[in-house]
């Protein structure tokens, strides 16, 4: 069939909440408004980010007045390589449709945005278990012939819309429906659901498609955290004392400790740096190592209690966040409920030493540290339990006397021991010590697993690389690997099989 006598084939993937089946149901109606023939099918994913329903639509793109009475058949499901447009409201969605065979790069095109809703795999991962977003679209490239990519999620938010108006927009100006841009207004405007807000969401995608303006840029993963006068001096000491790739670092290392402890501990955090850059100037290092070490000794120093929690929670800026993911109009009021589960180690972890550690060996004797919880559910938003929150969180002075303080200043003297020991061998096998900090993190179970492969990695294989009992290519393949396999498998028992093969290889 030639092109235009040939239907328009549309697949849409979009997760739960992003709007995929209104966005159906704008093509449909606009497609219906110029007279053309249209059907649209979908096949529901589970609810969220853990799977996205799949949409799919055709449009025959000759008006049925001119068809002399004849009716277009339209299918009810794409067929592998034959899709013309290729729509997701996700970077990771677009990949997954393109590698399922529905796209072909003589053929068809894509729209999708390139921000990122991580999977629960990549979340609930021991270390970093995003999925490279260069791969993403290395395969969004070699599966498809035109690709349209922007941050579709900050236009949104610019426009105070979800993802879909935004996408429709960028349909409208790519060209691919014969459907004015004027129809797809007219359909907003008719449903009479948030005319405003989706309007300008259509618009900005619009203007992109038609590279009239700029696509918004990709907004920062992560959000820094504020200056405050107690970080100022040390903001300053780390740019004194540090090498230049490791100073913002540090900085932001700075602010984070300071607003979770005070100027005493983030001082510290500098200290402990200070020595790894003096151990790394040592050996000639140009001050890469002490820039990962920042990263790492920043995060295990602001390692997750009861009262971190009740300081995140208790954020103003939460509040902003939540109103404005909400869409919440001003002086709306919006309710937040928070769940919370503590543990008797959540519990002991602010109680001395000395009576927290019998108290948790006997947990431990009877099974209780997994089935003793006390939940709750506290209103975060209303007088009560803001005042609740309010009152844990001022309890970070005394955290310094808790049992897990000690135990986590502990540890972190063992790792960065162990890294300053690493270089007297080489700077690459310091560097690969002080990515063992990966595996510890969270709190709970989470945080016991991680701990535990780390001090099996630390005794079996750090040990005696650093000692020099290992030859040097060895000890590096073997940290790499024993690392790789704690995070691949939580559960240690990937460990122990590397752990045993590692020692036969030893011997």
């Amino acid at each position: 069939m030639s092109a235009s006598n040939k239907p328009i084939s549309i697949v849409i993937a979009a997760m739960g909440g992003e709007g995929g089946g209104v966005l159906t149901d704008w093509l449909v109606e606009a497609a219906n408004a110029e007279g053309l023939a249209v059907q649209s099918t979908s096949v529901p994913g589970v609810a969220q980010r853990t799977g996205a329903t799949t949409y799919y639509i055709e449009i025959f793109p000759v008006p049925l007045a001119q068809l002399n009475g004849a009716a277009p058949i339209l299918a009810l499901a794409p067929s592998v390589g034959d899709v013309d447009l290729v729509v997701a409201t996700e970077l990771m969605e677009a990949a997954r449709t393109v590698s399922r065979g529905y796209a072909t790069p003589e053929r068809t095109r894509l729209i999708a945005s390139t921000h990122r809703v991580y999977a629960i795999d990549e979340k609930a991962a021991m270390g970093d278990g995003r999925a490279d977003s260069e791969a993403l679209r290395r395969t969004i490239e070699a599966g498809t012939h035109a690709r349209l990519l922007f941050d579709m999620e900050q236009a949104a938010k610019q426009a105070g819309c979800i993802v879909n108006s935004v996408l429709l927009g960028a349909i409208a100006g790519s060209g691919v429906l014969p459907i004015p841009a004027e129809t797809f207004e007219a359909g907003i405007t008719a449903a009479g659901k948030a005319v405003d807000s989706n309007l300008r969401g259509f618009r900005a995608g619009l203007a992109a498609a038609r590279g009239e303006v700029p696509a918004p840029a990709a907004a920062p993963h992560k959000r820094p955290h504020a200056e405050s006068a107690a970080a100022l001096p040390l903001v300053a000491r780390a740019h004194a004392e540090l090498p230049e790739p490791a100073q913002a670092m540090a900085a932001e290392g700075v602010r984070r400790l300071v607003a979770y402890q005070d100027q005493r501990y983030a001082a510290l955090y500098l200290e402990r740096l200070g020595l790894i850059w003096t151990a790394e100037r040592d050996t000639g290092g140009d001050g890469t190592l002490t820039r990962n070490v920042a990263r790492h000794l920043a995060v295990r120093m602001s390692f997750e209690d009861v009262i971190r929690v009740a300081q995140l929670k208790t954020d103003p800026a939460r509040f902003d966040r939540i109103r404005a993911e909400a869409g919440a109009a001003a002086g709306q009021p919006v309710v937040v409920t928070d769940f919370l589960k503590p543990g008797i180690e959540e519990v002991c972890s602010l109680l001395p030493g000395i009576v927290a550690r019998p108290i948790l060996a006997l947990a431990r004797r009877r099974g209780w540290i997994d089935r003793v919880h006390v939940g709750r559910k506290v209103t975060s938003s209303g007088a009560a339990g803001f005042a609740t929150l309010w009152l844990m969180a001022r309890l970070k002075g005394w955290r310094r006397h808790g049992h897990r303080f000690g135990e986590e200043q502990r540890a972190i003297e063992l790792w960065l021991e162990s890294i300053r020991r690493a270089l007297g061998c080489s700077v690459e096998l310091a560097v690969e010590v002080a990515e063992c900090a990966r595996l510890v993190k969270g709190y709970g179970e989470t945080w016991r697993r991680g701990e535990g492969n780390f001090r099996r990695i630390h005794q079996a294989v750090i040990v005696p690389a650093v000692t020099g009992l290992w030859p040097p290519a060895f000890a590096l393949d073997a940290i790499v690997n024993a690392r790789a396999a704690a995070l691949a498998d939580p559960e240690g028992r990937g460990l122990e099989r590397t752990l045993e093969a590692m020692a036969k290889r030893a011997t």
